[in-house]
């Protein structure tokens, strides 16, 4: 072979090199910022049943306008996105959630009197 054909096939070897760097890339990217859609997802869920706790008479299983001894439903405190807690107060309800996929991804939010998520912090790759 020649030096020219020599330098065509190491030229070809170094651009597929880098197009699969550069998917496997594309793929981890698209990846984290599915599990955080997920986990904002569910945690929008867990507000609403939290809100709807808060409102509801004690008569009915409810907290007549109390966040304080709501609880997250047993099935919603891990899924395949993440491990979810809570920290109430009377007036606000806050809302942690670690990712499954790695334990260094969280977010966190928190819900006050009206039902409004507020205060959305991410931490991890989810930045």
């Amino acid at each position: 072979m020649g030096q020219q054909q020599l330098l065509l096939i190491i030229l070809g070897v170094i651009i597929v090199g880098i197009a699969i760097a550069v998917g496997l890339s594309l793929f981890t990217a698209q990846s984290i910022q599915s599990n955080r859609d997920a986990i904002i997802n569910d945690l929008n869920n867990l507000a609403a049943q939290a809100y709807q706790y808060r409102i509801r008479p004690t008569s009915m299983g409810g907290g007549q306008g109390d966040y304080s001894s709501f609880v997250i439903p047993t099935k919603m405190r891990t899924n395949e996105n993440a491990t979810y807690s809570a920290t109430s107060s009377p007036n606000s309800i806050a809302f942690t959630a670690v990712s499954a996929q790695s334990t260094s991804n969280t977010v966190m939010v928190t819900i006050d009197s009206f039902g409004r998520l507020s205060g959305w912090s991410y931490s991890g790759d989810f930045q």
